[in-house]
């Protein structure tokens, strides 16, 4: 085992939170994972940051003096001063727990001497140490050490996970990823649902038997534009939907909802679909409804039926939504209307909980992609029937298989109540000041060494951070092996597509035969 350096003593340390070492050894990387001891129960800690230091120079005013009088004189400071010899290099490590074989982290009582040695921890310990699986979900590499990172399907799904950074770092790459992981899946393993709310078109390639054969025959689309939700279900929801109406207008409609119900029946009582015009229809006939309630209760119903949402049964039906291995997206992208989405979420949300619930369906996880645009915080009258429905999952899901993971580019903007409950968080790079503070509040096990390195974090880099590990681990996702959809590349291509082709599709093959 290599020694990299030997413990030095501070005014506040070494502590059972951190310490320094000289290094002595050009292998110590930021991000590091190195142990104290090589026997018993080491401490492991990680290195969070290296300050180059020279005796020589740590008097401003004094070098300032020297480097006058050797204007004057000729030569420079290095020629009359030792200085190459004096230069040393202090790496500062937070302290993450001890190791001890076939057990969970422990907490460390007593902080490292003074002196003691200090080396680059073994893959095998760093493996057990951070609880990594090796049947696990392979999310891409640790970024100071060539080892992959695999993260148990439970710990990483179970209770709940958010996907947090800035836009373009990366959210939508790992999102993809987690997905192949669970199609890949072998069935001896356990394998669960997946179901996407896709409002970029993100998602919808892995259904192209081209380009993504293995993970087409699992996938099926849904076009927004398609998606009808059964009006006899708007009975309990017509408040969530249409926050305006009265208590009386709610009552009124609740009741016109229910009278349908018992009335449109066959011979056999078997119930007959109705839809919003019968609805109507009925409200306009209903004398038991007062003037000043039955105008403003209309006008509401026209809302609904502007939509184009409501019908008289389901699309997609639940059962056809979630199977074992499978990945069924809502692709979204196809319109822009915002509370036709925010009702497609909230209904189908509240509707995989509830058949989950019942188990009449097995597993599943659901990805919400601009997560903070369906669980704001702060959301407008009107905005918050998905935020409704994700808190529920978020806060019972966990009890039953029905998981969830947030994906968001704005976590300030994203609802604490959900965020809360996700006992695992990815967080790529990030840099608004907001959001970090929101991180740090929202999430326990962030403490203020890994808050200050995401910032500093590259593309496609992150930090997983919760009960899925022991410690945090920085990670640089691997590459999808599936072919993206979304929009076509970044905005010179989106330049090219224009001239050579306006308001055509191109994919990437297109482009390159014009160019």
């Amino acid at each position: 085992m290599k020694t990299l350096g030997t413990v030095i003593s501070g005014l506040e340390s070494p502590s059972t939170n951190e310490f320094y070492f000289v290094v002595g050894s050009k292998d110590v990387r930021k991000g590091q994972y190195v142990q104290v001891g090589d026997s018993g129960e080491p401490i492991i800690a990680i290195v969070s940051d290296l300050f180059s230091a020279n005796r020589y120079f740590e008097r401003p005013e004094s070098i300032a003096e020297y480097e006058k009088n050797f204007a004057k004189t000729g030569g420079s400071f290095f020629d009359h001063f030792p200085v190459n010899d004096w230069e040393y290099l202090v790496a500062k490590c937070s302290v993450q727990g001890r190791y001890a074989k076939g057990k969970p982290p422990l907490r460390v009582g007593f902080p490292p001497s003074p002196g003691s040695k200090v080396s680059e921890a073994p893959h095998d310990v760093i493996a057990e140490f951070l609880q990594l699986d090796p049947d696990g979900l392979h999310l891409g590499k640790m970024l100071a050490h060539d080892l992959d990172v695999k993260v148990g399907l439970g710990k990483l799904l179970q209770k709940h996970l958010a996907i947090l950074a800035m836009s373009g770092a990366g959210k939508s790459v790992l999102a993809t990823v987690i997905i192949e992981e669970l199609l890949s899946r072998e069935k001896e393993k356990g394998r669960i649902g997946v179901v996407v709310f896709d409002v970029h078109g993100e998602y919808t390639a892995f259904a192209d038997k081209r380009k993504n054969y293995e993970w087409a025959q699992k996938t099926e689309v849904i076009d927004g534009k398609k998606v009808r939700i059964a009006t006899r279900r708007l009975a309990t929801k017509a408040s969530e939907y249409l926050p305006d109406l009265s208590a009386a207008q709610a009552r009124e409609l609740s009741r016109v909802i229910s009278y349908l119900k018992d009335t449109k029946v066959d011979e056999e009582k078997n119930p007959i679909p109705f839809d919003l015009s019968d609805v109507r229809t009925q409200i306009e006939a209903d004398g038991e409804i007062k003037d000043n309630v039955k105008a403003p209760l209309l006008a509401s119903v026209e809302q609904l039926m502007s939509l184009r949402l409501f019908a008289k049964n389901d699309y997609p039906k639940t059962k056809d939504i979630v199977w074992p291995g499978g990945l069924c997206v809502f692709d979204l992208s196809t319109f822009t209307n915002q509370k036709r989405r925010q009702i497609i979420v909230a209904y189908f949300a509240s509707r995989l909980f509830v058949q989950r619930h019942k188990e009449k369906i097995p597993p599943f996880v659901l990805f919400v992609e601009e997560a903070h645009n369906f669980a704001r915080e702060q959301s407008k009258k009107g905005d918050s029937a998905a935020k409704h429905a994700i808190e529920r999952i978020a806060r019972e899901g966990r009890k039953f298989g029905a998981c969830l993971v947030l994906v968001s580019q704005r976590p300030a903007n994203l609802s604490t109540t959900a965020l809360a409950q996700c006992n695992t968080f990815v967080i790529l790079r990030v840099t608004n000041p907001n959001d970090i503070k929101h991180i740090g509040e929202s999430c326990e096990a962030m403490d203020a060494g890994a808050l200050s390195q995401i910032t500093t974090l590259r593309v496609g880099e992150g930090v997983i951070i919760g009960e899925a590990v022991g410690s945090p681990v920085f990670v640089r996702i691997r590459m999808p092996k599936s072919t993206r959809g979304g929009r076509l590349g970044g905005l010179e291509d989106m330049a090219k597509k224009f001239e050579v082709a306006p308001g055509a599709v191109l994919t990437d093959s297109d482009l390159d035969a014009f160019v």
